[in-house]
């Protein structure tokens, strides 16, 4: 165990655990975003096993990592594009994320707005925990072979994932209220999860994107949009007094 955790592993364990929490920025924006349709006091629960889902699912994953290098391997190719395991799963990812952010922005937009006493529409937990799922296992498709292709030893590599996802479960929470409170940055968050579906669907035909360019695109605008908040709130008038009301004659 003393060989195992020498300076060179620590330092994979401290690199690759910082990338994989950028890496799970995708995830908790996805999450915050499906989760919000439920009830309030389900959401953090929502949250917790999607996250937790996403661990099994990449320690799993790990673990049967002689499957996942397969995965490369050519299936078939249409007109000169060669398609494996591994890029019709990111081809399929990508497409599911760009049609349900597409379908949010239009629910926000577009949707008619509920009746009087009615709140808003709300979704079912299985509804959204196979939904979380099914982008977990993109996102830890990526995430893994992100790891192997950083580290050749397992205990760091899952020690590393354990930990991502942990930051995750503690940040998610604070994220998801964020991005509720402020409907500039839903629509960031949306237009980013577009971005990332994008990205996946170029990847998915073999054209590599670098990732470093959604995120440098996504912080430029979250910069600006936090800049605009500051702006609003210095320029709202301070209300002191409530107006006087007159009456009919001039009177008070």
């Amino acid at each position: 165990m003393a060989d195992l955790w020498t300076w060179n592993n620590l330092a994979a364990l401290l690199t690759l655990t910082a990338l994989e929490i950028v890496l799970g920025i995708d995830n908790i924006i996805f999450i915050a975003i499906v989760t919000k349709k439920l009830d309030a006091a389900r959401q953090a629960q929502a949250r917790f096993i999607g996250l937790a889902l996403a661990a099994l699912m990449r320690v799993l994953l790990l673990l049967a990592i002689t499957w996942i290098m397969g995965l490369t391997a050519e299936l078939f190719s249409v007109f000169g594009v060669s398609f494996s395991g591994q890029s019709l799963i990111l081809l399929g990812g990508g497409l599911f994320l760009i049609a349900k952010a597409t379908w949010e922005i239009h629910d926000k937009l577009e949707a008619p707005k509920s009746g009087h006493g009615s709140g808003p529409l709300r979704t079912g937990m299985t509804v959204v925990i196979l939904q979380i799922l099914a982008l977990d296992l993109v996102f830890s498709l990526d995430s893994v072979i992100t790891a192997v292709g950083m580290v050749r030893v397992l205990p760091v590599m899952v020690a590393a994932i354990l930990i991502a996802v942990a930051v995750m479960i503690l940040f998610a929470g604070p994220v998801s209220r964020f991005v509720e409170r402020h409907p500039a940055m839903q629509m960031l968050a949306l237009a980013f999860l577009v971005l990332i579906g994008v990205m996946l669907v170029s990847e998915g035909f073999g054209q590599h994107v670098e990732r470093g360019y959604v995120y440098f695109a996504m912080a430029f605008s979250f910069v600006v949009e936090l800049l605009n908040m500051r702006v609003r709130r210095r320029h709202e008038p301070v209300q002191l007094h409530q107006p006087r009301v007159e009456g009919p004659a001039g009177g008070v």
